[in-house]
């Protein structure tokens, strides 16, 4: 810091006997302010955004490796259904059994994030696994897709507890939460060359230069497109 300068606190008290005549509100100030930057030539710092940690395909192997070899059937489908919907947990734990189509491969999601409803899809090759889970629960007189022993819907916190058993098992660098299978999903498609605008409709993203655009996209577009990829799928 210059020490020259005169402290913030004692320029603000002087521009102050300035502008209390123009009575200026938040609005005022912030274009007053943002015209004085510009004057003076002062940049703005660009804030540099991490990008997010991705699983490498041999990693999401040795973990789903793992998976396997603890025979839990209901982990398993919790896990594969994460990672083939790309589903955030909060949503998955608020699947209810009616949410699942099994004609068009498709689970509704109910208000997911910013409180919208969206479908995503599921591949075919999946859906006898699922309907098997999905009788089972029945039987059970189930609500939820999951839900615990104590026939209680999963916490988030309860599926990311599940999910950090086998990190440790898989003795994987990093834990593998459900956000991470998240992003491998949508990563891997981008990879394959699916193009934004047919992902955004089932990840729940929102842009606002693509919104125009995505929103005259169906889901049976993406579901297509979905449905061609997600056979070369590693798990």
């Amino acid at each position: 810091m210059n020490e020259s300068r005169t402290s913030a606190k004692l320029k603000a008290k002087e521009l102050a006997k300035y502008l209390r005549s123009e009575q200026p509100d938040y609005a005022y100030l912030k274009s007053l302010f943002q015209h004085l930057r510009a004057e003076l030539g002062v940049e703005v710092p660009k804030t540099v955004r991490k990008l997010p940690y991705v699983p490498t395909e041999e990693e999401l192997k040795r973990y789903y490796d793992a998976v396997w070899k603890a025979k839990n059937f209901q982990d398993m489908m919790i896990i594969k259904t994460l990672l083939y919907t790309a589903v955030r947990v909060s949503e998955l734990v608020n699947i209810k059994i009616a949410d699942v189509d099994f004609d068009y491969c498709q689970i509704r999601i109910n208000k997911g994030k910013g409180d919208k409803d969206r479908v995503v899809p599921f591949p075919p090759t999946f859906k006898e696994m699922l309907a098997m889970h999905t009788d089972s629960m029945i039987k059970k007189h189930a609500v939820y897709l999951f839900e615990s022993s104590w026939k209680k819907k999963y916490t988030d916190r309860g599926i990311r507890k599940i999910l950090a058993k086998y990190s440790e098992a898989a003795e994987l660098p990093k834990n593998m939460s459900p956000h991470k299978l998240r992003h491998f999903l949508l990563t891997w498609l981008k990879k394959q060359g699916i193009d934004d605008a047919l992902i955004q409709p089932y990840s729940g993203h929102e842009s606002r230069k693509s919104l125009e655009i995505y929103s005259k996209l169906s889901i049976a577009d993406a579901q297509s497109e979905y449905n061609k990829t997600i056979n070369k799928f590693p798990i």
